[in-house]
């Protein structure tokens, strides 16, 4: 939650961090604000709102060759959305921008700042670090964080260090960039990518110190540190609309793309994962965890592992995992998925596994990213940036990329046909979601019919099931209509009662096995009075029980899920289209969840 952006060099910094927190908006759109030394001074500009109604405050002031400054967009914890408690925020001498929460901000307030101007704990942070400071910046900022208890990224300017920026992180992400004559600091790569590829990665509690001629990093005793400089294999391109109306819609179509790099990657001509130094066998439960969609993922996740490897998997939400005093032996595995690797909740968990001495295996999109340092082994997703905050192409790779690991879980336990036919449709899956979306119309229509809908139920049986919740996931994301999934047998026993005339049922029929139950319980909502759409494949005839049909190729069962979830995923886009909402940047949503 919340974007950071700094810069300091020698072109002009606010263009520079706009168009960074424009680039870091999906992060939060509250409000946003830049701080920047103009004539010696800190001249703070921010705003109630999104990043365009900064640029608009921006461009109305006088702001001549500024050459240093910070910005942030911003996803609300403490106070509600206001100008007065959009960042940055000034107390004395220190203007800082802050990413996460500061748990004891109210103790800390009573002592260094009785009576702050905004309900946030970003202030009382700069009023701690201001009441530290006696010249000495290093000193003052590690005497404030010491204090500090939660999670944080921060990014600092002193009033009388016209030439230098400060950033230091504990949890909260956090790269710091460099040009030539130039430095940048941001909370994700995709707002330094059009300046720069090179970057460094501050680890917990190592300050970095930014000037025109480079970054040094320094420890708490000011010990200098050296880093690894790593460049980012992402591409600018990636990162932009390129003639798309959303981000989101952009990322659908990018599906193919990103599931064959993500294949491709792993699967090499009949073997998965050999190049992967990780030991597969896994002799007692599967724990996967994750949120939100990646906590879909892994409910499909599931059903793959068992049903092709046999092993015993339990999905936890990663939020409830370390509360619930889990049950954890030595040879359990631990499997967290998360499509920016900094989700709080979901490294909490990794970290209890560790000290449980359980092993760690992260499922993530981003290289470098919290979760890719702390698990004991990584797979990564190849979806490339992802800036619409409705997930779609990585929860998809992260789908597929659990199933590729069913299969290299089950081993000798398939049969070489068995075998065979998975990696034909893996190999075969690209050109079936390509296939899946050159043909939109069924989804439009549907979207016009839905668009007015008060409550929308999803329903499915088996891994139908965990896809309905993320297909209910994305309908409710992005149109703010209330909707809900369920595993189809359990309409009967209480969730019927809501069903009325009229009542939009869209059942996810891909197992063939269950087939004949599941038009059962779908007879019985058409007799209430439902209007029934069945999402199945092409060569299923299910007009004497529905209303509609979406159709998807005939595939293989394991893998036709993913070719429905596109479809879903369409469905979602255009009834939040129909409705005029906000597709990219959703209400009250941010893109990467860190904070508990």
């Amino acid at each position: 939650m919340c974007g950071i952006i700094g810069y300091i060099g020698e072109r002009q910094a606010p263009d520079i961090l706009i168009d960074g927190l424009q680039k870091l908006e999906y992060r939060g759109y509250d409000s946003a604000g830049i701080a920047v030394f103009d004539h010696n001074s800190i001249k703070v500009i921010k705003t109630e709102g999104k990043v365009s109604a900064l640029a608009k405050k921006k461009a109305a002031a006088d702001l001549q060759e500024v050459h240093c400054g910070i910005g942030h967009t911003r996803w609300a914890t403490h106070g509600e959305p206001s100008d007065i408690n959009a960042h940055p925020h000034s107390v004395g001498r220190v203007t800082l921008v802050h990413n996460g929460i500061i748990e004891n901000y109210a103790e800390l307030g009573e002592r260094y700042h009785p009576s702050p101007l905004s309900r946030t704990d970003t202030e009382i942070a700069a009023a701690v670090i201001n009441a530290c400071y006696h010249g000495d910046a290093v000193s003052a900022i590690f005497e404030a964080v010491n204090m500090f208890h939660g999670a944080y990224a921060l990014c600092i300017m002193f009033e009388d260090q016209p030439d230098t920026v400060y950033a230091i992180r504990k949890s909260s992400p956090l790269i710091v960039a460099v040009g030539e004559n130039e430095t940048f600091l941001a909370s994700d790569i995709p707002a330094i990518l059009s300046h720069t590829k090179d970057y460094y990665l501050p680890e917990k509690g190592e300050l970095a110190i930014l000037t025109k001629q480079g970054v040094r990093f320094v420890g708490a005793t000011g010990e200098s540190i050296e880093k690894e400089l790593k460049t980012a294999d992402w591409d600018e391109s990636a990162a932009r609309k390129n003639g798309y109306d959303h981000y989101m819609l952009k990322e659908i179509f990018e599906q193919p793309a990103v599931i064959e790099q993500t294949i491709l990657r792993y699967k090499n001509d009949f073997t998965i994962f050999e190049n992967e130094d990780f030991d597969f066998e896994v002799k007692g439960n599967i724990h996967i965890v994750a949120c939100g969609s990646a906590y879909h993922a892994g409910l499909m996740g599931k059903y793959a592992i068992e049903k092709l490897a046999r092993v015993p998997v339990l999905v936890h939400i990663a939020s409830e995992f370390r509360y619930d005093n889990p049950i954890l032996h030595k040879d359990d595995l631990v499997i967290a998925i998360s499509q920016s690797g900094e989700t709080a909740d979901t490294l909490a968990a990794v970290r209890l596994a560790k000290e449980h001495n359980v092993r760690t295996l992260g499922i993530v999109n981003v290289r470098g990213s919290s979760l890719s340092r702390l698990a004991d082994h990584t797979l990564y997703t190849l979806a490339g940036p992802e800036i619409a905050v409705a997930t779609t192409k990585a929860y998809l790779c992260q789908v597929c990329l659990l199933q590729l690991l069913a299969v290299r879980m089950a081993g000798k336990g398939l049969t070489m046909q068995e075998y065979k036919d998975m990696m034909v449709a893996f190999e075969a899956l690209p050109a079936q979601i390509e296939q899946a979306l050159s043909f939109c119309d069924d989804a439009k229509a549907l979207a016009e019919k839905f668009k007015n809908a008060e409550h929308i139920f999803f329903m499915g049986r088996g891994q139908d099931s965990c896809l309905a919740m993320e297909a209910s996931l994305k309908l409710k994301e992005i149109s703010y209509i209330h909707s809900e999934a369920y595993a189809a047998g359990e309409l009967k026993h209480g969730t019927i009662s809501l069903i009325t005339e009229n009542t939009p049922i869209i059942s996810i029929m891909t197992d063939r096995n269950r087939l004949p139950k599941t038009a059962s319980n779908l007879k019985e909502t058409g007799a209430r009075g439902a209007l029934i759409t069945a999402v199945t494949y092409s060569d299923v005839r299910a007009d004497a029980y529905t209303d509609e049909q979406i159709s998807i190729p005939v595939m293989n069962e394991m893998t036709a899920p993913l070719i429905a979830a596109v479809k879903l995923q369409l469905l979602a886009y255009y009834v939040a289209l129909s409705k005029g909402c906000d597709i990219d940047q959703p209400r009250n949503l941010a893109k990467s969840v860190t904070v508990e």
